[in-house]
């Protein structure tokens, strides 16, 4: 496939390998890890190639940059399972919602907050969301009475990271877990 026009050109990933080295000496380390010491680059081509082997660049930023040789294709794919690995042990913070009305029923109540702990286990933060409808705007304390029990109800395990605020016809307040 051909470079745009006026396109920068593509730049190679991972370290600089083989004859992508340009400078005259290097820092030689030999397969086996023994450290050969300042080398010509030459030299260290000719070894690398003799063990049938790649001559990679692994600190570049050194004086004289210290390369090593190993096999490149084996580094890269090691590398590559790294960061696979890495991205998989993270953990992906969600923000769940609970919404409830103000003159909730102590039933209905309870289910939610048996769910807000169930997400809490897992690791997410949890957006409570009251929403007022006609007449009940007349009666925000209702609201921030529920919020307050909430927030008590859960503070052994989580910690309130937004304070309750009403934005429209809807309190919100976020809570995350201690931890």
């Amino acid at each position: 496939m051909r470079r745009p026009f006026r396109a920068p050109p593509t730049q190679k990933e991972g370290p600089r390998s083989n004859r992508d080295i340009r400078v005259p000496q290097i820092q030689l380390i030999d397969a086996d890890g023994q450290n050969r010491g300042v080398t010509a680059t030459a030299d260290a081509l000719a070894m690398a190639e003799e063990a049938g082997l790649d001559l990679v660049e692994i600190v570049p930023n050194a004086t004289p940059p210290v390369c090593k040789i190993v096999d490149l294709g084996r580094l890269k794919y090691e590398s590559q399972k790294k960061a696979a690995e890495a991205r998989k042990r993270q953990k992906i913070i969600e923000v769940k919602e609970i919404k409830m009305r103000p003159n909730i029923d102590d039933h209905d109540y309870d289910t939610k907050m048996k769910a807000v702990r169930r997400f809490f286990e897992e690791g997410d933060k949890v957006k409570v969301t009251l929403r007022f409808r006609g007449r009940e705007m007349a009666h925000q304390e209702l609201g921030m009475q529920l919020l307050s029990r909430v927030r008590e109800e859960t503070a052994e395990i989580s910690k309130v990271e937004a304070e309750p605020k009403l934005e429209g016809r809807q309190m919100m307040m976020v809570l995350a877990p201690k931890g």
